[in-house]
């Protein structure tokens, strides 16, 4: 260990006290009082606390856990649920109280609060508190445990401070260059709807008007959901489906019983179009070459006959600008959930040019989105270096690097 340093666990350097539920039989309030009750989801990931949504507790309330706030000098984590969300409370929420579903360290004198709360942030934090965590119903870190977490340290308080003032500027550094990263991710996206939009409003009004029915086969899918295994045929539900092609990082599978049973209706085939018809509304993709699947709950299928459009450019035209449009006003909008009815979409226009400038749209669709996927690689291993290079400084502050 470099010289001047030492290693404690943080029930030496701080006192862990957790935070408090409301007391049964009372609610959380959205009309401000004297009050504020901080939750997990009003942490962010940059360790303050977003105060759009804060809600509060009377005073019958906070006479009740009045011992349960936070200091602004205090670091608060999160232990229950999301694990390992930390920060500090502004000075405008000092005095707040604290869900049950984190704590807070209120440090001694031998380290910055702000050099402990940098080093929460930190890769060892994290092994350290995964080693440490307990899943059960959710997954949650005892406090106990917690305080057993190691952290290497400069007796020097001016000198844990410098380490403080480095970070804070590369930091700040780093800020900045992952915003305008994901700025110009934002910004891809948003270009490559817009090259969608010119794709199809030069002729639009000039196209062919078909009804979905007449240029395919409409099919719904089952309207259970099968109990799924670890292996098997995939079970293809809506979040499968992400910018028009299907996403099978997430998957789920079913026994081969059930997939018999959920392909009695259809039994989706390449160059189907499955888009879903109830929550995340406007999702299609194309079936690929080999993926042997059944259709969830709320997904409907489209086997169009290729002699009047292509599939690709079906799937092309459902994510287009003008069509999503008309699934906007096609929505139903439900106490919960949004949908399409499955029965009227059969009735929906689709417009179809003749196949040679279908595959002419559809071709320089393709040529385009390879140049935005090329630039969003780009920007995403940009992101990926950035954090890369927060988790270098980390390590080098806690190990005497800096």
């Amino acid at each position: 260990m470099k010289s001047g340093w030492v290693t404690k666990c943080i029930d030496e350097i701080a006192e862990v006290k957790g935070g408090k539920r409301v007391p049964k039989g009372y609610k959380l309030l959205s009309e401000a009082t004297a009050h504020p009750y901080l939750t997990v989801s009003d942490f962010t990931d940059d360790g303050t606390i977003k105060t759009e949504n804060i809600q509060y507790i009377s005073d019958d309330v906070f006479k009740e856990i009045k011992r349960y706030t936070i200091s602004s000098k205090d670091v608060y984590i999160s232990i229950a649920g999301t694990i390992g969300k930390t920060g500090v409370v502004p000075p405008e929420l000092d005095g707040a109280n604290l869900t049950e579903n984190a704590c807070k360290l209120v440090l001694k004198s031998a380290v910055d609060r702000d050099f402990l709360l940098y080093f929460t942030k930190s890769q060892d934090f994290y092994e350290q508190a995964a080693v440490n965590t307990r899943v059960a119903a959710q997954p949650k870190l005892a406090l106990e445990r917690l305080k057993t977490i190691k952290l290497s340290f400069p007796v020097s308080i001016p000198e844990q401070q410098r380490i403080v003032g480095i970070l804070e500027k590369a930091f700040a550094s780093i800020a900045a260059a992952k915003a305008s990263a994901e700025k110009n991710l934002l910004n891809i996206q948003r270009l490559s709807e817009s090259f969608r939009s010119a794709l199809f409003s030069r002729f639009w009004n000039a196209w062919k008007i078909e009804k979905v029915c007449d240029i395919g086969q409409v099919f719904d899918g089952p309207h259970a959901t099968p109990k799924t295994v670890a292996s098997g045929p995939i079970f293809l539900g809506i979040s499968s489906l992400r910018r028009g092609e299907i996403d099978l990082r997430e998957s789920r599978h079913v026994t081969e019983i059930d997939f018999e049973r959920w392909t009695r209706r259809v039994r989706p085939q390449e160059g189907d179009v499955v888009f879903s018809y109830e929550t995340r509304l406007g999702e299609v993709a194309l079936i690929p070459s080999g993926l042997e699947c059944c259709l969830g709950r709320r997904m409907g299928l489209v086997r169009v006959n290729r002699q009047m459009i292509s599939p690709e450019f079906f799937v092309l035209q459902y994510r287009s600008p003008q069509f999503q449009d008309h699934l906007r006003t096609k929505t139903i909008h439900g106490a919960t959930v949004d949908r399409i009815s499955i029965k009227e979409f059969p009735g929906f226009p689709i417009r179809v040019p003749k196949l040679a400038e279908q595959n002419e749209i559809v071709d320089r669709a393709k040529e385009l989105q390879l140049r935005a996927l090329a630039l969003e690689s780009t920007y995403r291993r940009k992101l990926a270096a950035l954090d890369e290079l927060k988790n270098s400084l980390l390590h080098q502050a806690f190990t005497g690097q800096l």
